[in-house]
C-alpha cells in the first residue's frame, strides 16, 4: 500500500474546499454589511441620487472696501461691519474687527 499517493491526491481537494469556504465567507460578509447599510440608512436613500451641496449665496461684484487692519479688499455685502463715530467700517473677518483700534 501506497499511502503517499492518496494523501496527495487528498491535499487538492482539502484546498479548494478551504479556497470556496474562504470566498462562500466574503460574500456573506459583504451582503450581510450591505444590508446593514440599507437597514442603517434607510432603503430609499439607497435609491436617491447624491445631491450636491447648496452653494452658498455669495453676490458677484458690489462694492469693495479696504479692511484697516489687514489691508484686504472685502465685499460691503460679505464683510463684517463694525460702527465707529456714526461710520460703518466694513472687515474681512471677526479677528481683524476686534483688532481694529478707533
Amino acid at each position: 500500500m501506497d499511502y503517499g499517493a492518496t494523501r496527495l491526491t487528498g491535499r487538492p481537494s482539502l484546498m479548494f474546499r478551504f479556497l470556496f469556504y474562504l470566498i462562500a465567507t466574503v460574500i456573506l460578509i459583504s451582503v450581510v454589511r450591505m444590508v446593514a447599510g440599507v437597514l442603517m440608512k434607510g432603503v430609499g436613500a439607497w435609491f436617491e441620487p447624491a445631491r450636491p451641496a447648496p452653494a452658498a449665496s455669495v453676490p458677484v461684484g458690489g462694492e469693495l472696501k479696504k479692511d484697516p487692519v489687514c489691508g484686504t479688499f472685502v465685499s460691503t455685502a460679505t464683510s463684517v461691519k463694525k460702527s465707529v463715530d456714526g461710520a460703518v467700517v466694513h472687515f474681512c473677518s471677526v479677528e481683524c474687527r476686534d483688532k481694529f483700534r478707533a
